[in-house]
């Protein structure tokens, strides 16, 4: 193993060995704080009952439970699946528009943004990019955690 990996914490992928398993997409967005088009993500207008992943670490994030239908075209949710489970950095590359950005906190891959706009209780919009993300049905989950 390289230093480089060694180095890295949970044992994560090199930068290199991310771009062998993620889809530039994914890589784009996970890495380099990229944004997928609105309304061409496949979790947009999923409603099954699971939980969704971070795709890089597959630390579970939110769950279906808190998703909604924004109309923004990305994922969103009202709230996170447990506390701590993302970490939230000003983001200002966008000069006229400071956004809070959302990462996972295990890994530290881009996420998305949260917005102050969303449903009560929370009045939270955790706008997410499908490409960061992928989906555990509660079956899925069941199994997983049975084993």
């Amino acid at each position: 193993m390289s230093a480089e990996r060694n180095s890295k914490p949970f044992g994560m992928e090199t930068k290199e060995e991310l771009r062998k398993r993620l889809t530039p997409l994914q890589y784009q967005v996970t890495q380099e704080a990229g944004t997928e088009r609105a309304f061409t993500g496949k979790y947009d207008k999923f409603y099954d009952q699971g939980v969704y992943q971070c795709i890089v670490c597959h630390q579970d994030l939110f769950s279906s439970d808190n998703k909604f239908d924004s109309g923004c075209g990305w994922p969103a949710f009202n709230d996170v699946l447990e506390k701590g489970k993302v970490t939230l950095h000003k983001d200002a590359s966008i000069a006229e528009r400071i956004r809070t950005e959302v990462r996972c906190s295990k890994c530290g891959s881009h996420m998305g943004h949260v917005f102050e706009d969303g449903p009560k209780p929370t009045r939270k919009r955790y706008c997410i990019n499908s490409a960061a993300i992928e989906f555990l049905s509660a079956d899925e989950l069941n199994a997983k955690n049975q084993s």
